[in-house]
């Protein structure tokens, strides 16, 4: 039985590496402080695994360890090519058309240019959704934790909505409904969107069959539910408009798709699993694999040939 000392919420500086922060919410109040929880999990294989399933799993575990240090050695590349150029001066910059505060690193405040009345809409039904919380009363919602399981189990029975068999999705306890209370409904929506569209990721991510894992692993469910969060914060979605690189990258990418948010959290989402094998973390570590797969996703998001959540490099981790 684990230890009561080591559930802990996690806070703002957890998620994104600086404390004492604090974040303008603009009366939206669906996305708050996350939980993650502990969560123990079953052995992934069974002893009588097959000499070609064996090998078949050590190709698929190359082929994601080299993936995402391609992805990551891109970035960082663009990155330093792009301090370069910047750092070159004034000149070089005004002739790039780049704002003159740019300074080293993705997450240096700009100013907003302004957005198509596309971009304006969906950004604002965007906020919408991220104003509502999820209400374990209300039966929309029901019905979308019960999706989600038949989701996720299609072959299994369907539980009563307080079942110990929950905790088998990475839940911390009989009632997901109580995981909410800092992800909001969005969170629900991303973990079933990347169920429909990435269906063959998210079986690999909830059953962790990638890789070498470790004795403790990270729930499922509520790392989704703190990856969800994470995004908010890196994108400031809830600060009115965004000011970061990545966020005004993102308005762009929003504008070339409406569902654009959905697509990155799905990214973010492998991509901090795949950090997760590379680094051979442990629970507790989750906090610091979700702060470089925020690093990781800001570079990414500043690189210059991206248009849409395809053109990112950990884009090619996911799997339909």
């Amino acid at each position: 039985m684990r230890s009561g000392a080591l559930r802990r919420r996690l806070h703002h500086g957890d998620v994104d590496g600086r404390r004492n922060e604090n974040y303008e919410t603009s009366g939206l109040d669906g996305l708050d402080e996350p939980l993650l929880g502990n969560q123990d999990y079953n052995e992934r294989h069974s002893e009588g695994q097959k000499l070609e399933e064996i090998w078949d799993e050590e190709q698929r575990k190359e082929h994601l360890h080299w993936a995402f240090l391609f992805s990551n050695l891109i970035a960082q590349w663009a990155q330093w090519i792009a301090n370069v150029v910047l750092g070159s001066g004034s000149f070089i910059a005004q002739l790039l058309h780049l704002p003159s505060n740019i300074q080293n690193g993705p997450s240096q405040k700009l100013l907003l240019p302004a957005l198509s009345p596309l971009q304006e809409e969906r950004l604002r039904n965007l906020q919408q959704r991220l104003g509502v919380p999820f209400d374990g009363s209300r039966l929309e919602h029901q019905d979308a934790l019960k999706q989600l399981w038949r989701l996720a189990y299609p072959n299994r029975e369907l539980p009563s909505l307080k079942s110990e068999l929950w905790k088998d999705m990475g839940w911390q306890g009989p009632d997901p409904s109580t995981d909410f209370r800092g992800g909001g409904f969005i969170s629900l929506e991303n973990l079933i969107f990347f169920a429909k569209q990435y269906p063959e990721s998210f079986q690999r991510l909830l059953h962790k069959q990638d890789g070498a894992r470790a004795d403790w692993e990270y729930p499922f469910a509520v790392a989704g539910i703190n990856i969800s969060f994470m995004l908010v914060q890196m994108l400031e979605l809830q600060s009115g408009k965004p000011s970061s690189v990545a966020g005004i990258r993102f308005l762009e990418l929003l504008g070339e798709d409406e569902m654009a948010f959905d697509n990155l959290y799905c990214v973010a989402f492998q991509m901090m699993d795949a950090q997760w094998l590379v680094k051979r973390a442990s629970y507790m570590q989750f906090n610091d694999v979700l702060k470089s797969t925020r690093t990781q996703l800001e570079r990414e998001l500043a690189l210059e040939d991206v248009s849409s959540v395809k053109d990112l490099p950990a884009y090619n981790l996911l799997r339909r």
